[in-house]
């Protein structure tokens, strides 16, 4: 996709939801770290429906710790792999609390020696809790900058630094969250819903349907 081309489908996007928000609900940086960890390979909504009664509870490492993993996995057992991401998030706990004295860090390096921290997961964190100018790709990105032709790429990785390229600077901050929403409920995996798509004319997709 061309710069022009880019510019305006962010423009786009932009102009129909100027302040995106995660669809994870959080209190505060270190619950949003939670939650994006309890978030792998499960739903946002899966994940709020846990963690409404558990942050109304807990919102620090100390208290994540007090409370402990089998009082942990009582909150989180609805979640898929709940009792690896139970220990975790214990673990994950402790060490902020040891290192960082008890906060989390501004730094893509101390987020992924966490326990279950992955790159997406801190690019998530430094995006949304810090307001940097990451793009967290998930599979939701990954199938929109390919199939678009944003961003090919054949791992996260590559579509990700094809992104922080393409993407102007003026939407960097929010275009993690445009390319989520946009591919969860328009560009969507098994039959995207190009009718009603905002950028359909800009799209690369061979096999759209705009009609």
């Amino acid at each position: 996709m061309k710069p022009a081309a880019v510019q305006e489908f962010f423009r786009r996007l932009s102009a129909a939801n100027p302040e995106p928000r995660s669809e994870l609900e959080y209190v505060n940086p270190y619950t949003l770290l939670v939650a994006v960890v309890l978030s792998a390979q499960a739903t946002d909504v899966g994940v709020n429906r846990a963690t409404g009664p558990l942050f109304k509870l807990v919102t620090t490492p100390q208290q994540m710790v007090a409370l402990g993993e089998e009082g942990l996995r009582q909150y989180i057992k609805t979640i898929g792999l709940f009792n690896t991401k139970a220990k975790n998030v214990i673990r994950l706990s402790e060490l902020l609390i040891e290192r960082h004295g008890g906060e989390v860090p501004r730094d893509r390096e101390a987020l992924e020696q966490l326990p279950g921290v992955g790159r997406k997961t801190a690019n998530v964190v430094l995006n949304v809790a810090f307001g940097e100018e990451t793009i967290a790709v998930d599979t939701h990105i990954f199938r929109v900058g390919n199939r678009t032709g944003l961003a090919p790429g054949k791992t996260p990785d590559a579509v990700e630094a094809k992104l922080l390229k393409a993407v102007p600077k003026l939407y960097r901050r929010h275009a993690h969250h445009w390319l989520i929403l946009h591919g969860r409920y328009v560009c969507k995996a098994r039959k995207p819903d190009c009718p009603i798509c905002p950028v359909a004319d800009l799209c690369g997709f061979k096999d759209k349907i705009i009609a």
